[in-house]
């Protein structure tokens, strides 16, 4: 089936996480507004830092997880809620899992990341994944089975310490309150490992605080339902550990769509220049995690995804006038991590914190990022007055 904006030459968009969805609504502010389409398979645009608050209770569903169409009603977006199957960028037409053929103008490659079992086998037979709404029902369930369990001996992997596992393990760890054992493994020499320095000590302290176990410079080499078989990174040693569920948070892989030539990848990722233009391309963008520059190895982070889609959606705009393109020029707005109910730790733009107040500045700051005002005032109202002071 052929859906034919050739006339109108839209702007088509692959993905509407950070990236994606910040760049549909930049352009939507645009006037003369172009037309603009999103092609995104899930119904809710899901803020993922603030999972970890899903799961321990302290945000609700709609605070986090808008449904995307709310999201952009009478922003002039048309979106499909569909996978797309396959790029023709020749023929300059994107497919869908449907068989829509979709022409664009301009493209914006944004499908995201996904985890990274890295090979290991077992791993992705076995380990729960806690990157998506659907993860967090599934280890609140966990968590509720092992805490009514009677066993003695019941204990929590977590695979990973980076930002995502750091933030979990302490989420966790409020969660059991002692009643689950917890461990940590992270192949490098230290917990969040690309962390600041002041962020590295609030975590450790976090960590131990919560009787949580760190497994250091440990790589895993097979799971299996009940266990995770492990061996040291200096000594080769080998040991095994028994566990009652596992959770992956070690790595991500780019989500790449078909189509994409293997000149435009390098290390996995698209390659593009510094106004964020795959590299050889007069008209496709990538942005976000999928998109790699090699003079500015930007991480792969909702903020840089934020920044990326406001750049992108100005150069679009640039073209479509024929004005010259601007280069993006990231400004890190810092380090905030979760840690555990009610504490949290920051470092950015001058600032170094942590206990209640981080929280909620952090709480805050995210909020300023949400994609629509409506939204944020209510989620702000939902964090800062009562349950019973409510009145919607």
């Amino acid at each position: 089936m052929a859906v034919n904006f050739s006339n109108s030459e839209p702007v088509v968009l692959i993905g509407g996480g950070f990236a994606g969805l910040t760049t549909a609504l930049a352009l939507s502010r645009d006037r003369p507004r172009c037309p603009i389409i999103l092609v995104e398979p899930r119904p809710r645009f899901v803020f993922i830092p603030l999972l970890y608050e899903l799961l321990s209770g302290e945000v609700r569903l709609w605070e986090i997880a808008p449904s995307l169409r709310n999201l952009i009603a009478g922003k002039g977006i048309i979106v499909i809620q569909e996978y797309v199957k396959k790029m023709d960028i020749d023929r300059k037409l994107v497919i869908t899992s449907s068989g829509k053929a979709i022409d664009y103008s301009q493209l914006v490659i944004a499908t995201g990341s996904k985890p990274d079992f890295l090979g290991i086998p077992g791993a992705s037979d076995h380990a729960l994944m806690f990157n998506q709404i659907e993860d967090v029902q599934i280890l609140k369930d966990l968590i509720s089975r092992l805490k009514n369990c009677s066993s003695e001996k019941k204990s929590l992997v977590i695979v990973g310490a980076g930002s995502a596992g750091v933030e979990l393990a302490c989420k966790v760890a409020d969660l059991v309150e002692n009643q689950v054992k917890i461990h940590l493994i992270e192949s490098a020499e230290r917990v969040l490992p690309k962390g600041q320095s002041f962020n590295q000590e609030q975590v450790e302290l976090a960590l131990k605080k919560r009787r949580v176990e760190i497994h250091l410079q440990t790589s895993v080499t097979a799971v299996t339902a009940d266990s995770i078989h492990l061996k040291t990174m200096n000594e080769h040693a080998l040991s095994s550990i028994t566990h009652s569920g596992l959770v992956w948070t070690a790595g991500v892989k780019p989500v790449l769509p078909l189509g994409m030539p293997p000149e435009n990848l390098l290390l996995g990722r698209i390659s593009i220049d510094s106004s964020l233009r795959v590299n050889g391309s007069q008209d496709i963008f990538a942005i976000g995690d999928i998109a790699f520059n090699a003079d500015n190895p930007w991480k792969p982070t909702a903020q840089v995804a934020i920044q990326q889609g406001e750049t992108a959606a100005k150069n679009i705009v640039a073209i479509r006038e024929r004005r010259p393109l601007e280069p993006f020029l990231f400004r890190d707005l810092g380090e905030m991590l979760s840690l555990g109910i009610g504490d949290a730790t920051i470092t950015g733009l001058g600032m170094t914190m942590s206990g209640p107040l981080a929280f909620q500045l952090r709480r805050m700051a995210y909020l300023s990022k949400l994609p629509r005002l409506s939204l944020g005032i209510r989620s702000a109202s939902a964090w800062l007055i009562p349950d019973d002071k409510k009145s919607f």
